[in-house]
């Protein structure tokens, strides 16, 4: 059975590439489709793979701004040829669930997210205060209203749905009209442990600098309560955020997985000020024995224990959040109790549960529905 993995892009390695790297190892002889390919930007375990890129990796700039080209992308994943291939598997939070399989081959859809910004996060990256009032009304909405449409209309080009989190399978639900099973993504409990080294007063953000994260709010927010925040990550909204900032914010960029467990072990908490559609370095932090403050909405309330493996805040001001980080630094914190809850979501469960799965589906006949 040959069998092609689709990826939106392979520009680095987070929570989406995690998942990919699974599945590369259960399909050791997958080609992998993706519409732009960084080489050595993501692990051995999916660089090993047969990679193809899109005709977009060639157009100028796109190895520094390929999100710029985003009105091209259904396109380009429109024109990958999936002939050969007897099932796809599409791991998606943009394009890429929209290929065209063959006649007759199952496709099943690893779906991080409905593309946010053509839906319910518009505002966040191509609002107002993103883009200015002319370029967001005039420019963006049109082209996104456009992209939604289309997003949806090609839902039905996936025979099964698989969610990362219950947060996202009710939004697949909204805007595709879709069920889909739930399968939480991988959380490597064995590499990510404690130590006996005591944390620091510091607070810790790992995270893509994109606009819906909202590392602005925690800048502002341990500014308020006069602490430290050290930035792990890279993406469009550095220089943005730099220029925020002030000299208690240290921006770290790209970091190997050991310096990141270290600064995990180091930090009084994980801060994770935006909606995430799951989540999986808060689990990460847990599983060093760092508690969490966390957004009160979307994935965050699957995986932060409020009181227990740390803070929710429910408002997304800056006021909100500060508040969440007092509170925090005053928690009893039981570093068993915050390992044991990761381990409910680790790498282990996450294979065998995506395993069953792709065979459920492999194996159902011909018309089944899910």
């Amino acid at each position: 059975m040959r069998v092609a993995l689709v990826h939106d892009w392979l520009t680095g390695m987070r929570g989406g590439e995690k998942v990919l790297e699974v599945l590369c190892e259960l399909y050791p002889d997958a080609d992998i489709l993706t519409l732009f390919h960084h080489r050595g930007s993501v692990s051995p375990a999916i660089e090993q793979h047969p990679i193809q890129a899109s005709w977009l990796q060639h157009l100028p700039f796109a190895t520094r701004h390929y999100r710029r080209y985003l009105p091209l992308f259904p396109s380009a994943v429109e024109r990958f040829d999936l002939s050969p291939y007897d099932f796809v598997i599409s791991s998606s939070h943009c394009v890429a669930k929209s290929v065209i399989p063959r006649a007759g081959v199952r496709h099943l859809c690893y779906c991080h997210s409905p593309m946010r910004y053509a839906w319910d996060q518009f505002d966040a990256y191509f609002g107002p205060d993103r883009v200015g009032r002319t370029a967001s009304q005039w420019v963006y909405r049109p082209i996104m209203s456009r992209l939604a449409r289309w997003d949806a209309a090609t839902a039905g080009r996936v025979h099964r749905f698989v969610a990362n989190s219950r947060h996202v399978a009710g939004r697949i639900a909204r805007y595709y009209n879709r069920r889909a099973s739930v399968v939480h993504p991988p959380v490597d409990t064995v590499f990510y442990r404690p130590t006996v080294v005591s944390p620091e007063s510091h607070f810790l953000i790992v995270s893509a600098l994109v606009p819906y994260k909202r590392i602005d709010l925690a800048i502002d927010a341990c500014r308020k309560v006069g602490a430290r925040l050290r930035i792990v990550g890279d993406g469009p909204e550095r220089a943005w955020l730099e220029h925020r900032a002030g000299g208690d914010v240290t921006f770290l960029g790209s970091l190997s997985n050991e310096a990141i467990r270290e600064e995990y072990q180091r930090a009084l908490a994980l801060v994770l000020p935006g909606e995430e559609d799951f989540g999986i370095a808060p689990l990460e932090a847990q599983a060093c024995g760092r508690p969490v403050v966390a957004l009160a909405k979307g994935g965050a309330l699957e995986t932060v224990v409020d009181g227990e493996t740390g803070v929710l805040f429910h408002e997304l001001t800056a006021q909100s959040l500060a508040a969440a980080l007092e509170r925090v630094a005053g928690l009893r914190i039981d570093g068993g109790r915050l390992r044991e809850h990761a381990e409910q979501f680790s790498r282990e469960r996450h294979v065998a549960r995506l395993r069953e799965t792709i065979a459920d589906t492999l194996a159902a006949p011909a018309g089944t529905e899910w």
